[in-house]
């Protein structure tokens, strides 16, 4: 599947956002980590400002005035209106710099990651999606042009290591039973939030299907939560403390 324009209107459907895409404290470990001894923190469309710790010197940049508006509304420090590929500061103004759940919306990713590494003396840290472990996740079977869709939009992690530089540690995240960020892998033990709307209009994808797809989608899903059959093939997820799916880390270190 071939997506022309990787970009989501979030001015139109981005007002779920706030309530569903929270910061989980278990993936926040991880982002603290790879900052190390960071103080000042470029956070690279920032959206409603996930995941900006709360012990260093942040400064956020996102081109939505939706997500800019809602981080007002949950009392989060004001978004620079710019984006990636030009970002309006000067060379090493930051020890390191943040690209979380965002470099499948940029048109050109080679640009805007080499703009990070240009306002960065230290880290570059980019959370994403790995394309091909996709399929490792259930909804594969039920959602299938959604995962295609996800796979045309996200970036190889191969890919993102070479436009960095090849210097980078990629680090698998491990998605928790109770992940209060609503992402998709978020409900792998949960599979009755996807039937959810305000659940789903808070995941971008949903909004690449043609038109009536995402109905059949959840109606057909929900018949199969309602007869059983999803719990007799995956009902062991319920269950299951930590999911190991596609959400990984990559950390560029100067």
């Amino acid at each position: 599947m071939e997506i022309v324009d990787p970009s989501f209107d979030y001015e139109q459907r981005g007002l779920q956002y706030s309530s569903q895409r929270r910061t989980d404290p278990r993936i926040a470990a991880y982002i603290q980590d790879a900052l190390g001894s960071a103080k000042t923190v470029l956070n690279v469309g920032a959206g409603t400002g996930s995941y900006e710790p709360d012990d260093r010197f942040v400064i956020s940049v996102e081109p939505s005035a939706t997500m800019r508006q809602l981080r007002q509304a949950m009392n989060r420090s004001p978004a620079l209106i710019a984006k990636a590929d030009h970002l309006p500061f000067d060379d090493n103004s930051f020890d390191a710099s943040m690209a979380l759940l965002t470099v499948h919306h940029w048109p050109d990713i080679a640009k805007g990651l080499k703009e990070m590494q240009r306002v960065s003396k230290g880290a570059v840290i980019v959370m994403t999606f790995d394309p091909d472990s996709l399929n490792t996740f259930w909804n594969s079977n039920y959602f299938p042009q959604l995962i295609e869709v996800e796979k045309a939009r996200y970036p190889n992690v191969s890919t993102l290591k070479q436009l960095l530089g090849g210097k980078c540690e990629i680090i698998p995240v491990p998605i928790p039973l109770d992940c209060v960020d609503g992402f998709q892998e978020a409900y792998y033990g949960r599979p009755e939030e996807f039937l959810k709307p305000e659940v789903r209009k808070a995941q971008s994808a949903w909004g690449f299907l043609p038109r009536g797809l995402e109905e059949e989608y959840v109606q057909a899903f929900s018949t199969e939560l309602k007869s059983g059959e999803w719990d007799r093939k995956y009902g062991q997820y319920r269950s299951v403390p930590f999911f190991n799916g596609a959400l990984r880390l990559i950390v560029f270190k100067n």
